[in-house]
């Protein structure tokens, strides 16, 4: 009969008590595992001449060819500056919106009406890309619900997606409008967290509702915006395409074309893949920079950091 060390045994136990916590975890072990570590093997097209019939193994080594290509190219600083500037703005503007926006929700007492702001700004998370910018595209055409306002003030219609001095905001505010609600459920379950007889101290003090806002709850969740605002500043230049190449067209490249729109065109439009691969690890490259970049300030100021 076999005899196993206590602390063998210890942890055999704790596993099987913990079993279906575990169960549960496997599921999104596999998904990171098949889905993000797997394909990394694929970054080594980056530093070949990629040819489909040879394989990535048997395709011959280019070294830095494809990122020098990059550099090099025309486009490089317009797609990069576009992904820079459209990231900058959604943190700008985006990011204190959820937190306010929870603020609000936490403040209300009316049970019923609190749902229902819930509900309607919950919604638009739910609704598709794809119909998102359907909706945008109608709204903002010529006959649509904007133009119109505009043309009973007196106005000249504006083709807002023609123009370049547009796309910026109008991508910004939409996203705003389909992720802050959804988002605030962050800030709301870190407002539970807030130990009630300190709001109820700070009452007694004298502290009216802003005065209790502004010392009490925004302080407790300050390492809740670190954290976040330290994620999103490690995606500010991983930004999706999917509402880009929805909504821009050749008149719009300008400001619209960012790293993943051109990385789309090359590499699957254009069948570049070296390239196009090359471009897209380069975009993560500098997103894990700024991620270290941003932990590192947001640990030497506020004592918050991701490690």
């Amino acid at each position: 009969m076999k005899h196993y060390s206590p602390r063998f045994e210890r942890q055999f136990k704790q596993l099987k008590k913990s079993k279906y916590l575990y169960i549960i975890l496997f599921l999104p072990i596999v998904y990171y595992v098949v889905f993000h570590y797997a394909p990394m093997y694929g970054v080594l097209v980056a530093f070949k001449d990629y040819n489909i019939v040879k394989g990535i193994l048997q395709s011959p080594w280019a070294g830095l060819k494809w990122f020098r290509k990059f550099v090099s190219e025309p486009y490089f600083w317009q797609v990069v500056r576009n992904t820079f500037l459209m990231s900058f703005y959604n943190i700008l503007w985006g990011f204190p919106v959820p937190i306010l926006l929870a603020i609000l929700l936490n403040e209300l007492r009316h049970g019923r009406f609190k749902k229902l702001v819930q509900s309607v700004t919950y919604l638009p998370h739910f609704i598709s890309t794809v119909v998102v910018c359907g909706m945008l595209v109608n709204i903002l055409s010529t006959d649509g619900l904007v133009n119109q306002i505009i043309q009973n003030l007196g106005h000249r219609s504006v083709q807002f997606l023609m123009y370049p001095q547009y796309f910026r905001t109008i991508y910004v505010a939409s996203g705003i409008w389909q992720t802050a609600g959804w988002t605030s459920i962050i800030y709301l379950a870190a407002l539970t967290g807030i130990d009630q007889e300190v709001l109820d101290a700070a009452t007694i003090d004298g502290a009216n509702r802003v005065q209790r806002i502004w010392h009490v709850t925004v302080p407790a969740i300050t390492p809740v915006i670190s954290t976040m605002l330290i994620m999103n500043l490690g995606k500010m230049m991983n930004l999706g395409y999917e509402k880009v190449l929805l909504l821009y067209n050749g008149s719009t490249y300008e400001t619209a074309d960012i790293i993943s729109t051109y990385v789309y065109r090359r590499g699957i439009l254009g069948n570049s893949f070296s390239y196009a691969t090359a471009v897209g690890l380069f975009q993560s490259v500098i997103g894990v920079v700024l991620l270290l970049i941003a932990n590192k300030v947001s640990k030497m100021l506020s004592e918050t950091s991701l490690w």
